[in-house]
């Protein structure tokens, strides 16, 4: 494939996830003549329905083959997403969703910067006897191809709060790690969840888990060597799920 036309589908591809709903792929069906590719793609619209976390790759999915199969249709699409939301390049959150809100914290800015597709922002307590976990988080970030940054890689403001708002909100997926039921961590995972943020739990026990937050699927891990080492590639392979 053109790498050009990669970059479009890409770029594309942000945008559908960010405002589309389900009448708007019935719309999109409807002018393109493409309604039987649309419904009967796998998991396309029910991903969307149920919010779940391959549903950006369904939209890639569907985005190239209409790319390469059916480029007159694959225009149309593209006039429809200018039109429909003109001038709305910027993406943030990680899940679409049918109703979209405009907020104005108090306690920090909301700053000029974009999602990036590679970052993993990590949120856990940064005592020392945790150096060995954290390790294993960098260690399964890069094996998903990701970078991996903590608050404490940073220092770009002079108010702490205000540089880890910056890295969620420019991560593409957050790692939180619950052990110890740090309060910071549960403060920065309510940011990430405002944000839309694809946030994946941690933790060496359950019990350190909110219990509003239990229904999301946590990994456990020992804190021992063959427990991290266990992490790192049930990490790895969950990241890659979300990302792709």
């Amino acid at each position: 494939m053109d790498l050009n036309l990669g970059k479009k589908i890409i770029a594309l591809k942000q945008r559908i996830e960010a405002n589309f709903n389900s009448s708007h792929w019935e719309e999109v069906g409807l002018l393109t003549g493409e309604s039987d590719t649309i419904n009967g793609y796998p998991r396309l619209l029910r991903s969307l329905s149920f919010g779940d976390e391959d549903y950006a790759g369904n939209i890639l999915g569907v985005l190239k083959l209409l790319a390469e199969r059916k480029p007159k249709a694959f225009a149309i699409l593209e006039q429809y997403v200018d039109e429909k939301f003109p001038g709305d390049s910027e993406y943030i959150s990680a899940k679409p969703a049918e109703r979209r809100i405009t907020f104005a914290p108090h306690v920090f800015t909301v700053p000029e910067l974009s999602r990036e597709d590679d970052l993993a922002a990590v949120m856990m307590p940064l005592s020392a006897e945790f150096k060995s976990v954290h390790k294993a988080i960098q260690q399964a970030c890069a094996g998903a191809g990701l970078r991996c940054l903590r608050a404490d890689d940073i220092w770009e403001d002079t108010v702490i709060v205000q540089d880890i708002f910056n890295l969620i909100y420019r991560a593409h997926v957050i790692v939180v790690d619950f052990s110890g039921k740090n309060p910071n961590v549960m403060y920065e995972t309510g940011i990430a969840h405002t944000l839309g943020k694809h946030v994946v739990p941690i933790s060496q026990s359950l019990n350190d888990v909110p219990f509003d937050l239990r229904h999301h699927r946590v990994l456990t891990y020992l804190p021992n060597n063959e427990g991290l080492k266990k992490l790192e590639a049930t990490l790895a392979a969950r990241l890659k799920q979300v990302t792709t």
